[in-house]
């Protein structure tokens, strides 16, 4: 929640706080049904499994971890001063109107999975009273960080030949013996699936397969240098446009695309509005999926339908609530150009 104009928030929430019981229960999410691409990367052709994964399109989801937030939880360090204020005064309605703001996705780590998603957008955060755990938190916390790594895990398991994206970009509250933990349970977890970090252009997915890896860890923080299967976070930038104008945020996205590294690095593409202090107030009971997302969809998937992944083209695309559309197939199929082109140049 950014922005100005605190004063006139305190009497909208002070209107409306009579309008929602605090009893009321959340809407159950939807669930994704079916596991349509549970093994997408695994049944590419050789010629696009011998790429570099950076050439790749690969579906993403932005604030990964949101689909399970918990509002009995405090307001999180990642939040302002002002906001963790009128949670004291507000209390559980408060964080029923920040919990729909927070939560970014509906479906857990195995469905996103399971519908294609390869890339997880990751933000920790020690809590208040328990320093030695650590949680997901956007706004309000979330479940354990090692409880969601294991569910992760538990599909690669299942899916050998997937490979998946981890991107620790946000840490609040942490001290280095924080940072040790999260990199020792990440390694207890991943064990040998973890990549060494190399030349990114070397990164393929045949090259991941001959060597029993499955996950590439991005850490954005100096210690990522003292271990060899933590990737540095400059190898993995996502330009973020920060508006709520879907108009503006295509065009940001085209920019940044024509600015993208050629060699050295992943991109992200982040497909994402971000709600401004009014956009909040305006949808303060629908929350962020119906207010925003969702009537914003359409021309944000017709700039992603338009894209062409490659080495000056997109790599990894993020949503919010991938299940919305077709938004998984849509990026897996932009695979499909760099097949035609390869076959019109008889390099299949």
């Amino acid at each position: 929640m950014a922005g100005a104009g605190w004063s006139w928030l305190v009497r909208a929430m002070l209107q409306l706080r009579g309008s929602l019981s605090p009893q009321e229960p959340d809407p159950d999410p939807e669930r994704g049904s079916g596991s349509p691409h549970a093994d997408w990367m695994g049944n590419l052709p050789h010629s696009l499994s011998a790429l570099p994964l950076a050439n790749l399109a690969v579906p993403g989801s932005h604030d990964s971890f949101s689909f399970w937030i918990d509002e009995k939880s405090p307001v999180g360090p990642d939040q302002p001063v002002m906001v963790r204020h009128l949670a004291g005064i507000f209390r559980s309605f408060w964080k029923k109107m920040m919990k729909k703001w927070s939560v970014t996705q509906s479906l857990t780590f195995r469905e996103q999975l399971e519908a294609g998603i390869r890339y997880f957008d990751l933000r920790v955060s020690t809590k208040p009273g328990e320093d030695d755990e650590l949680y997901f938190i956007h706004g309000l916390f979330g479940s354990k960080v090692y409880d969601g790594l294991i569910e992760i895990d538990n599909f690669l398991k299942a899916h050998t030949k997937e490979v998946i994206f981890l991107d620790f970009n946000h840490y609040y509250e942490m001290q280095d013996s924080n940072h040790a933990y999260l990199i020792q349970i990440l390694q207890k977890t991943f064990g040998s699936k973890l990549c060494r970090a190399n030349l990114v252009e070397e990164i393929t997915l045949q090259y991941l397969w001959e060597h029993g890896y499955q996950v590439l860890v991005f850490y954005h923080h100096p210690m990522a240098h003292d271990f060899p299967f933590l990737w540095p976070g400059n190898q993995m930038p996502a330009p973020w446009a920060n508006t709520t104008d879907a108009q503006k945020l295509v065009q940001f996205l085209e920019t940044t695309l024509n600015e993208r590294a050629k060699r050295g690095t992943f991109h992200v593409s982040q497909a994402i509005l971000t709600p401004q202090t009014r956009t909040v107030i305006r949808g303060l009971i629908v929350g962020l999926r119906d207010s925003l997302v969702a009537r914003n969809l359409p021309t944000i998937m017709n700039w992603v339908k338009s894209q062409k992944p490659g080495v000056n083209g997109v790599n990894i695309i993020t949503s919010d609530f991938v299940e919305l559309v077709d938004f998984a197939t849509t990026v897996i199929k932009l695979n499909n150009l760099l097949l035609h082109d390869r076959t019109k140049r008889g390099l299949i």
